[in-house]
């Protein structure tokens, strides 16, 4: 690549990896500079001189590496940050961790000591490596800088083929000074051809008969779809395939967006928060088809009554995935959206299929939707969140939403209605503190799209030094906290399964004002206690292409409802506006 300023451009370590890096796609990176990793930082100063890449200062590591998460979850590119070694290199960890458990491509890139200094507990030394071995999809110590073209394209390809994941590289302090001698990029499919990497499964006609075969047989099917959905960009085949058979649709926390959620078809999010009528269709489906799903502990409540009824139909690109939870009475694996594309492409074999035969299975769900719906309290002299994030969702129709985790979390999920890659949360680890960073990398990802990042007083503080990223580069993030003076979902745990001992969770004291705190770092901040004076500021909301800070003064001892307790099956739930019927029994609501 011809760059300017050629006398400083000596093919080094550093140069490699970042012509390596816009070789394969990647322009913006999200940082925080330290001692081991300054040689690449200052060759990284040339490249964004000639507008190659783009570097965000974050205020804190686990702020990029949530940042790089987001911006991958919002686009399906692989998001990009750096560290320096030690408290750098370890404070990325639960960031690589939240991108594992969620099956996010990343490219994690660390400062490490000199060569000659590993080892020997030197100045900022952490084995990063090793740290890492078990939340990484990969990971490399690059020993010699020659290696780096190759090693760079390999990690980009293995962090977004296959079962998409983060991959990280951690190069010495001298590596990045080492000079080259021939320096040559290596492309991506050099590397597969040489290494022979393969990740497409071939899909075979004999299971998508079988798996058509258990369609025309069901009654009463079920889509269950999860994560893996949304990573292969699958929506469109997903709502053919349920329109087609007329089945109706839950997600996963994961899953949102993949599927139409105002369709008539679709029954919200399933598991411990879900819709009633969602977690009754699992408990009294025929036939689960689960797609891209992994049978999370949220989701399955009491693994051995999860879908009992049913013969399961698991879709995943993961054999690992296959029976880990819940052993299927057929899986096929492959690339989601392939998979469905052949169901469609052989939807002529379910010939004697007949809509009508799931008639009264729709129809039972319809019962269930009118006598469970998600209740919105109402108002009284405190805002309940319900109504706020209800409100959200019809003051930002086309928004990408961030959460944080816990309460929040869940009642965004419920009230949302989402397009996919716009619904971007922490689900397998419930990271707090990921709502504000990710809302950053969405914006980066997405300069002239609105982002709301719905967060809770308690996630808030986690990571609220990012507030200056914000400040910098101007971005124009609408972050809403639901301020119960709590840590919500631990206090509604300890209020029904703990005797009322509310062991520090109380946030009260030593909480910030959020709007003050926001106007120091020179964004507009507004206390909200009432609906009505929500509704007086929205068209300013709106309006504003500023970053806006909104604390909700809510109820404080609101609970976050549907819920599943602790080793109860789905069809158990407490906290539902009427009692449940005796038995889902198909006679229930004859």
């Amino acid at each position: 690549m011809k760059i300017k300023n050629q006398i400083r451009r000596i093919n080094t370590g550093a140069f490699a990896l970042l012509d390596s890096i816009v070789q394969n796609g990647g322009h913006t990176i999200f940082g925080y500079p330290g001692g081991a990793i300054l040689p690449i930082y200052d060759e990284l100063y040339l490249w964004e001189q000639e507008n190659l890449i783009k570097h965000i200062l974050v205020r804190h590591e686990q702020g990029a590496a949530h940042a790089a998460d987001a911006y991958s979850r919002a686009t399906g590119k692989i998001g990009i940050c750096f560290a320096t070694s030690g408290p750098g290199a370890t404070n990325l960890v639960t960031g690589i961790a939240t991108a594992d458990m969620d099956s996010i491509p990343m490219l994690v890139i660390t400062g490490q000591v000199g060569r000659a200094f590993i080892g020997t507990d030197a100045f900022q030394e952490v084995d990063i490596y090793n740290i890492t071995q078990p939340v990484v999809k990969a990971s490399y110590i690059i020993q010699d800088a020659n290696t780096i073209p190759e090693i760079v394209s390999e990690a980009f390809y293995l962090a977004k083929n296959g079962r998409p994941g983060p991959v990280l590289i951690d190069i010495p302090k001298d590596v990045g000074l080492e000079e080259i001698n021939s320096y040559t990029p290596i492309y991506q499919q050099e590397i597969t051809k040489n290494k022979r990497y393969e990740y497409l499964f071939q899909i075979r006609y004999e299971q998508i008969k079988l798996a058509l075969t258990l369609i025309k047989q069901s009654s009463q099917p079920l889509l269950y779809v999860g994560g893996g959905a949304v990573l292969a960009e699958a929506r469109k085949e997903l709502i053919a395939l349920a329109e087609k058979f007329e089945i109706p649709v839950t997600t996963t926390l994961m899953g949102k967006g993949a599927f139409h959620e105002n369709h008539g078809l679709y029954l919200g999010m399933l598991g411990m928060h879900g819709t009633a009528y969602a977690n009754f269709a699992v408990s009294e489906c025929d036939l689960l088809i689960a797609v891209g799903a992994r049978f999370d502990d949220r989701v399955t409540g009491k693994l051995e009554d999860f879908a009992s009824q049913a013969q399961i139909l698991q879709i995943d690109i993961d054999p690992h995935e296959v029976g880990k939870n819940k052993i299927p009475h057929l899986a096929i694996l492959g690339d989601i959206k392939k998979v469905l594309q052949q169901l469609l492409k052989h939807s002529s074999l379910a010939t004697s299929y007949d809509s009508t035969q799931t008639k009264f299975w729709r129809e039972r769900i319809i019962k269930w939707k009118e006598r469970y719906p998600l209740i919105i309290p109402k108002a009284d002299s405190e805002l309940s969140p319900q109504q706020i994030v209800n409100r959200i969702s019809e003051v930002f129709p086309n928004a990408i939403f961030t959460t944080d985790v816990g309460q929040h979390q869940m009642w965004a999920a419920q009230f949302l209605k989402c397009n996919i890659r716009k619904w971007l949360s922490s689900a397998g680890l419930g990271t707090m503190g990921y709502g504000l960073p990710a809302a950053i990398g969405a914006q980066l990802a997405f300069p002239n799209s609105t982002v709301v990042c719905i967060s809770g007083d308690a996630s808030f503080q986690m990571n609220l030094q990012e507030l200056g990223t914000i400040s910098q580069y101007k971005l124009p993030i609408k972050i809403l906290i639901l301020n119960n003076r709590w840590q919500g979902m631990v206090r509604q745990w300890q209020q029904s399964f703990y005797d009322e001992r509310y062991s520090h969770s109380s946030m009260k004291e030593g909480m910030p004002d959020f709007v003050m705190l926001a106007q120091s770092y020179g964004i507009k901040g507004v206390r909200v206690q009432n609906l009505e004076e929500f509704v007086s500021i929205e068209s300013d909301l709106m309006a504003t292409n500023e970053a806006f800070l909104i604390d909700f003064q809510v109820h404080e001892t609101e609970n976050c409802y549907p819920m599943v307790a602790p080793g109860k099956s789905n069809s158990q739930m407490i906290g539902l506006s009427n009692e449940l019927p005796l038995s889902l029994g198909k006679k229930t609501f004859t």
